[in-house]
């Protein structure tokens, strides 16, 4: 019954590409970052105010970030696929990675 009355906005999900698709659904960096997040965040009583928070959460990303290493597995077709769908909203610098290949997770750049 859940499916029926949000098909409209699940089958949009269908409309990716496979390798797209496969970023959508994967969960398990996600769920990797919330745990370590929530470990920082959990010793914590309380906090002073929304900023104090905000703060201890960028400085757990940051940390969090020198950790993610992996190359991500087809990355190359998932942007070309993504920016065909996108068009310039993502912006395409070819020489970002040294290497020329596969970028890897928690590079500076966020362009690819």
């Amino acid at each position: 019954a859940s499916w029926q009355r949000n098909w409209e906005e699940l089958s949009q999900y269908f409309e990716y590409t496979e390798p797209i698709r496969k970023i959508i659904y994967t969960t398990n960096a996600v769920e990797g970052f919330h745990r370590q997040v929530r470990k920082v965040t959990k010793t914590k009583g309380a906090f002073t105010n929304d900023m104090a928070l905000l703060k201890l959460v960028y400085l757990a990303t940051k940390n969090i970030e020198k950790k993610w290493t992996s190359p991500l597995q087809n990355w190359s077709l998932t942007i070309q696929q993504l920016y065909i769908k996108f068009g310039n909203r993502i912006p395409l610098d070819l020489a970002a990675s040294p290497s020329g290949g596969t970028p890897r997770r928690g590079e500076q750049s966020d362009r690819v």
